[in-house]
């Protein structure tokens, strides 16, 4: 079987980019000045004006910590992450991205981890962090982002007074170096310890021609981000294409879609369980985006049941990519003009990906599923700390620990995480797959699969479901029954063999199920 059929290498060549991610929005303020960049509710930023708040912040930070430092700034779906994150990267320091889902003693592991200096906070993140200040002596400065005429917290500086006490623009032009680090970025932990991702310059700023490219982005293009946060791929990608964004962190269906018919949106970003919820809602048939192109998600997988709905509904694709922090984070993207269900697609333009086999790490054949491994130039050199490349082999593959396959034209199939997937009767079980079978049932609302240890098979699939408050067939609908009708459409090494009714199942910043927890509980480990 010749090799180029188990490894995937996609997309016409990219001319690099200039490698400083600071200055992406010099770069769109040169080639358009009057556009708009962003837009929030009622307020509107041009590139122009963009890259005047971001000089302002770079001067700012730079007062305030020099270079050298890092600078933690909370990744809020507003116009003043994107100055503060390309200020901070332009001033030469370092910034940590900070989810503002996270909080308290999270929130303190990765401020003591990452040695940040100046924090950049909203002020409920702080409230939340208050307690822990004490344990955090390379913490010199708190700013809250949002401190309103309520004024800033005690302890803590006001974002309006940090940015006065600097000029607009201290004339200092750092020069930088490609391959250092302008972002570290930490990983959700859904699968153990958060791990620190150090990303340079050339990482992201090559990512985001990467993901323009993939996504069909141009200067004409209009992107409704309807996100709980900002992703760096979406504000990156935009700045470079010279793309506008809509931003939209209100979760209803309704509000994206007028927001999207509003601004002429042409992409629409979203989370699987947003669209999931809206591929259910009963106000679908009265929605209809009219300008929208293509819906794109990733994150975590989009059971093909709502895709299909929302796809046949508007008619237009809603197509799927596989990212992940250690690759800036783009590498596949599914092709809007020629969508694979159940695929992501193609890698981005300069990247490589195969399939190894589990045990015997040989490259596998198409349709083999195995562990995905990946090569290319927004790959991060290794974690910070003792972690470093310990998921690196000498040719300089990364291993990513998820599972999945190539089919022979080269789209990537995501199976699930390593540490989710098991083994019964010796045949490999994606809990994702599972998940998707059991969520098309009409009595469940949402569900979580995992491996319950097993003397005879190894292990066999347990679930925990959330049932809706009155099934197909009235109150008498059971836990029980569902999987008996379920796992008539199941493989028998699939079929649920465990199931429990609860009545919620927690979620992780970005929707993620806390699979790994969830299993914990569940049998007591």
């Amino acid at each position: 079987m010749p090799d180029v059929l188990a490894t995937a290498r996609w997309r016409e060549p990219l001319p690099l980019p200039e490698p400083a991610l600071g200055e992406l929005p010099r770069r769109a303020a040169a080639l358009w000045p009057d556009r708009t960049a962003l837009r929030h509710g009622e307020r509107t930023l041009t590139f122009g004006e963009l890259e005047r708040a971001t000089a302002r912040c770079a001067a700012a930070v730079r007062q305030a910590v020099g270079t050298g430092a890092v600078v933690g700034a909370a990744t809020v779906l507003a116009p003043v992450f994107a100055s503060l994150y390309y200020g901070v990267a332009r001033s030469g320091n370092t910034v940590v991205t900070l989810n503002p889902l996270v909080r308290g003693e999270a929130l303190r592991h990765v401020l003591a981890a990452s040695g940040t200096r100046l924090a950049l906070l909203t002020r409920e993140m702080w409230e939340k962090l208050a307690p822990f200040r004490d344990g955090l002596p390379d913490l010199a400065t708190v700013v809250v982002l949002d401190c309103g005429t309520q004024g800033p917290p005690a302890g803590t500086v006001a974002l309006e007074e940090l940015l006065a006490a600097a000029p607009a623009d201290d004339g200092r032009a750092e020069r930088t170096d490609p391959d250092a680090v302008a972002c570290v970025h930490f990983t959700s932990g859904t699968t153990g310890a958060p791990k620190a991702v150090p990303l340079t310059h050339r990482n992201l700023t090559v990512n985001a021609a990467q993901t323009a490219q993939a996504q069909g982005l141009d200067a004409t293009s209009v992107t409704l981000n309807q996100l709980p946060l900002y992703h760096l791929m979406h504000l990156n990608s935009a700045l470079w294409a010279g793309a506008a964004q809509v931003l939209c962190p209100d979760d209803d269906a309704a509000a994206a879609v007028a927001a999207a018919d509003a601004y002429g949106a042409t992409h629409w970003f979203s989370i699987p369980v947003r669209l999931a919820r809206l591929a259910a809602d009963p106000r679908l048939p009265d929605l209809r985006p009219r300008t929208v192109r293509g819906i794109f998600c990733g994150g975590s997988a989009l059971p093909a049941g709502p895709a299909r709905i929302l796809s046949e509904r508007f008619g237009i694709p809603v197509v799927q990519g596989y990212g992940l922090a250690e690759a800036s984070p783009t590498v596949a993207l599914d092709l809007p003009g020629r969508p694979r269900p159940g695929s992501c697609g193609p890698v981005v333009a300069g990247t490589e990906c195969r399939v190894v086999g589990l045990g015997t790490r040989r490259v596998l054949a198409p349709g083999e599923r195995g562990e995905i491994q990946i090569r290319g130039p927004q790959l991060m050199r290794g974690y910070l700390g003792p972690d470093g490349r310990r998921d690196f082999d000498e040719e300089g593959w990364f291993s990513t620990g998820d599972v999945g396959h190539l089919d022979e034209d080269g789209y990537l199939f995501v199976a699930d995480r390593l540490g989710d997937v098991f083994k019964c009767d010796n045949e490999i079980v994606a809990p994702t797959e599972v998940e998707a079978v059991l969520a098309r049932h009409p009595a469940v609302a949402d569900c979580v699969v995992f491996g319950h240890p097993d003397e005879f098979s190894g292990s066999v699939a347990h679930a925990l479901v959330v049932l809706r408050e009155q099934g197909p067939d009235g109150p008498g609908s059971t836990p029980e029954r569902v999987a008996e009708e379920v796992n008539a459409d199941l493989a028998p090494f699939q079929r649920i063999q465990y199931i429990d009714a609860v009545p919620g199942l927690p979620r992780g910043p970005g929707g993620k199920v806390q699979r790994r927890v969830l299993r914990a509980t569940a049998l007591g480990a």
